[in-house]
């Protein structure tokens, strides 16, 4: 879809306002680590992306994240603006530029997936290294320890952001329909096959939540915990297993459940 420069910059405008409104409402719900934010207003942006393209989508979402970041921290946030800032805009980007033209749902799922998957891993592998340098974590943290925190951190963002692009994606696509003439003809398809959607990565992450919590792994694991809150490791490891394993399970479980009633 073809969209004049002026209605560009006010889509943008739009985007990057409402995803502001939106990542700040849940900015002090944070990961085990402490750290990251639980943000579906994810989805917002998407929607842009699905209506105006990559670009109002990506540069939205970029100023949007800056912007909750920054009213949280009550000043310009520098790991936002490094970390948060490049992430969201490769990632909304990435999703806009994989479903321009003809609208499939696997297409949907597909871009969702590796949209959130490198944005995501942006975000988190740019802004652990970040907060580090600025001293905002313990200086005594290994290079493992450093690696698992971003790795940590990855699963979190994805995993609380990719549930609500699935099951908001279709009410969205329906409601958008009305202006949108490609998407019109999939907005009674119902949705996208909840196999392929929930049930293929929620094993992934089971998989990776074994590979972390057993066997060599764990020791770097635990010792993350302790540094990060010595007073409340057992806690914090705790939810580092329901994180993970607790997330791929529920994401493997709801997918069956879509699946088995008709997805």
């Amino acid at each position: 879809m073809e969209v004049g420069w002026s209605r560009l910059v006010a889509a943008a405008a739009m985007c990057a306002a409402l995803y502001a409104v939106g990542s700040f409402s849940t900015a002090y719900i944070v990961s085990p680590f402490g750290r990251g934010q639980f943000r579906p207003a994810v989805v917002i942006p998407a929607a842009f992306a699905l209506v105006f393209g990559p670009t109002a989508a990506a540069v939205g979402a970029a100023l949007g994240t800056l912007i909750a970041d920054s009213v949280k921290h009550g000043t310009l946030y520098i790991p936002s603006l490094v970390a948060a800032v490049p992430g969201n805009f490769v990632g909304f980007y990435l999703f806009g530029k994989m479903l321009e033209g003809d609208f499939t749902w696997d297409r949907y799922v597909v871009a969702s997936q590796l949209s959130l998957a490198v944005g995501c891993s942006m975000v988190a592998f740019l802004y652990v290294p970040t907060v580090w340098a600025l001293g905002a974590l313990p200086p005594d943290l290994s290079p493992a320890e450093l690696l698992l925190l971003a790795v940590g951190l990855t699963v979190w963002f994805f995993s609380t952001e990719y549930p609500f692009m699935l099951i908001l994606g279709p009410p969205i696509v329906s409601a958008l329909s009305a202006v949108s003439p490609r998407l019109r003809e999939r907005a009674l398809d119902g949705g996208p096959s909840w196999l392929r959607a929930m049930v293929a990565p929620g094993l992934v992450l089971v998989a990776l939540a074994l590979a972390l919590f057993s066997g060599a792994s764990q020791p770097v694991v635990e010792a993350l915990a302790v540094k990060l809150s010595k007073e409340y490791a057992s806690a914090t490891m705790a939810l580092m297993r329901l994180m993970f394993l607790g997330t791929g399970l529920g994401m493997t479980a709801v997918g069956l459940l879509l699946w088995r009633r008709g997805g």
